[in-house]
C-alpha cells in the first residue's frame, strides 16, 4: 500500500508540477485583498486576527483570513491547490516545501525579501534556513527563499516541580543534563502508589516513541540518515540502545504507565493531572500548562554516550502562492507576522510561541517571574543542540513514518529493538530512495515545462 501511494503521488506531483509550469490560471484575483489560510487553536486565532487588523490598519491592504483547525488545514490546503484556488498567504510545512516549489506552487521571495529591508540576521537561523531550497538539499544557506517562519518550536523536557519537591527529591540542573541512568534513578523514586490502594498512580515519565525518541537517539550518536538524506541509518547498535532504553521504561522499569493504563487516561492527560514528573514541553504547550494545579519547569533532555543533550526543533513558515495577483502585498505580509516587533508581541503575549527575533527572544527569557522560569531552555535548543525532525527536509515522511508502523512488539517487551531495527531499515530504504526518485522527476518535469 505504501508504495502503491508513493507511486501515485509521483504521478500526482508530477501532473501538477506541469499544470503550475504551464501557467494554468491564476489562483487568486486582483481585488486588492489578500487572503491568508493558517490554522490554529482559539488563542492563535484571536492573536493572528489581532496583529492581521494592525497589519491591515497600517498598510491600507484588507485581508480575508481563512482559519482552520490544526487537523482539517492540510485536506483543506490540497483541495485549495487542486482547485487552483491557492489562498495568497499560508502556513506551509517543512515536510511540503520540497514538493511545493517543484509543483510551481509556492513564490521565490528571495527579492522580495531582501527588498522588503526584514533583518534576517535577527531572526533564527534555523527557522529561515528552514524554508530554502537550492533545488537539491533543503535547509542550506545559500538555497532560495520560498517562505519565512511563522514560528520555531524547541521541544524541551519538563518537569512537575511541586512533585519532585513533595518527595524531597533535589531539583535538576537547567545546564547539565541527566545522563541516562541518573534519571531513571529519579523516575524509579517517583513511582509508587500514593493512596495505599495498592495500584501505581504516580509515575516518572510518559513517553510517546514517535514523538520522543528523536533525541534519545541523537544523544547517543544515532541518527536516521546519512548528511545527504540518501541512506537510511537505524540498524546501528546506538539507535538500538536508545530504542531499548525507551521501550524498558515501561516493561522492565515499570516507570510508565503501562499500555492497560495508559488506555484508561492517556499519558499527556496524567501529566496535566499531576501524576507524571517529567513530561516534554514545546512553547505552544505553555498557555495550557501555565494554568495547571502545579509548577513545572524546563530542563535539557537527559543525555546518552554523547554526554550531550539533543532534541527537535518544530517550525511552521508562512510562504506565498505563485499565483498570486499581489506578491508584494503578499510578501509584505508574510515579513509582517514573521519579522514585525509589534506582530511577534502580539503573538508571544497569547503564550503561543517563542519570539522569532533573536533580541526580543533574549529579552523574553530573561524576564522574571514568568512560567516556566527557565524560559531560556527554548532559545537553547534553538540556537545549540535542536534538529530538525527527520524527515522535514526530505522529499515526503513515508520512508520514516514506516520507522513506527510494526513498532509496538518492541515496546511491549515481546521484539528486541535491534531485531526490529534490522528488520525496518531496509523497508525504509526502499521508500526514501523512491521518495528521492520522486523529487528528482517532479524537478525534471518542473524544469521541462
Amino acid at each position: 500500500m505504501k508504495k502503491s501511494r508513493l507511486t501515485t503521488g509521483i504521478v500526482a506531483g508530477l501532473v501538477l508540477a506541469s499544470t503550475a509550469a504551464c501557467g494554468a490560471g491564476s489562483g487568486t484575483d486582483d481585488d486588492g485583498k489578500l487572503t491568508f489560510m493558517f490554522r490554529g487553536g482559539e488563542d492563535e486565532k484571536a492573536a493572528y486576527q489581532e496583529a492581521i487588523d494592525r497589519f491591515s490598519e497600517e498598510t491600507g491592504v484588507e485581508v480575508e483570513v481563512i482559519v482552520t483547525d490544526a487537523d482539517q488545514y492540510a485536506t483543506k490546503l490540497q483541495a485549495a491547490i487542486s482547485g487552483n484556488n491557492v489562498p495568497d498567504v499560508f502556513y506551509i510545512e517543512q515536510a511540503n516545501l520540497q514538493s511545493y516549489v517543484t509543483s510551481g506552487v509556492l513564490l521565490d521571495i528571495t527579492d522580495h525579501v531582501e527588498a522588503s529591508g526584514v533583518d534576517l540576521d535577527n531572526l533564527w537561523d534555523y527557522g529561515v534556513d528552514s524554508y530554502r531550497y537550492d533545488g537539491k538539499l533543503q535547509g542550506t544557506p545559500d538555497g532560495a527563499l520560498y517562505g519565512l517562519p511563522k514560528d520555531v518550536g524547541p521541544f524541551a523536557m519538563g518537569y512537575n516541580k511541586t512533585m519532585l519537591e513533595a518527595e524531597g527529591i533535589e531539583l535538576p540542573s537547567t545546564d547539565e543534563p541527566y545522563t541516562w541512568d541518573e534519571w531513571l534513578d529519579v523516575l524509579k523514586k517517583v513511582t509508587k502508589d500514593t493512596d495505599g490502594d495498592k495500584k501505581v498512580d504516580q509515575w516518572g515519565t510518559g513517553l510517546n516513541v514517535q514523538w520522543n525518541m528523536q533525541g534519545f537517539a541523537w544523544s547517543n550518536g544515532a541518527d536516521w540518515t546519512n548528511e545527504d538524506r540518501t541512506e537510511v541509518t537505524v540498524d546501528t547498535p546506538e539507535m538500538a540502545e536508545a530504542l531499548q532504553y525507551i521501550a524498558d521504561l515501561t516493561t522492565v522499569d515499570e516507570v510508565t504507565p503501562n499500555a492497560e493504563q495508559a488506555a484508561t487516561l492517556d499519558t499527556y492527560q496524567r501529566w496535566m493531572e499531576g501524576q507524571i514528573a517529567f513530561f516534554p514541553v514545546g512553547p505552544w504547550d505553555v498557555s495550557t500548562y501555565n494554568e495547571l494545579d502545579f509548577d513545572y519547569d524546563l530542563i535539557p533532555f537527559p543525555a546518552g554516550s554523547t554526554g550531550e543533550p539533543a532534541t527537535w526543533i518544530g517550525s511552521l513558515g508562512i510562504g506565498v502562492s505563485a499565483t498570486t495577483a499581489m506578491p508584494e502585498e503578499a510578501v509584505e505580509l508574510v515579513t509582517y507576522l514573521s519579522a514585525d516587533e509589534t506582530a511577534q508581541q502580539t503573538l508571544v503575549d497569547a503564550g503561543i510561541q517563542v519570539p522569532n527575533l533573536k533580541d526580543m527572544a533574549a529579552e523574553w527569557a530573561a524576564e522574571e517571574d514568568t512560567s516556566p522560569a527557565n524560559r531560556q531552555e527554548f532559545l537553547d535548543i534553538v540556537e545549540d543542540y535542536g534538529r530538525p525532525m527527520p524527515a522535514a527536509m526530505t522529499y515526503g515522511a513515508a520512508w520514516y513514518d514506516e520507522m513506527w508502523t510494526n513498532i509496538q512488539p518492541v515496546l511491549d517487551g515481546e521484539q528486541t529493538a535491534e531485531e526490529y531495527l534490522a528488520e525496518v531499515e531496509p523497508r525504509m530504504q526502499t521508500l526514501l530512495d523512491e521518495a528521492n526518485d520522486q523529487a528528482e522527476q517532479a524537478a525534471a518535469a518542473s524544469a521541462g515545462n
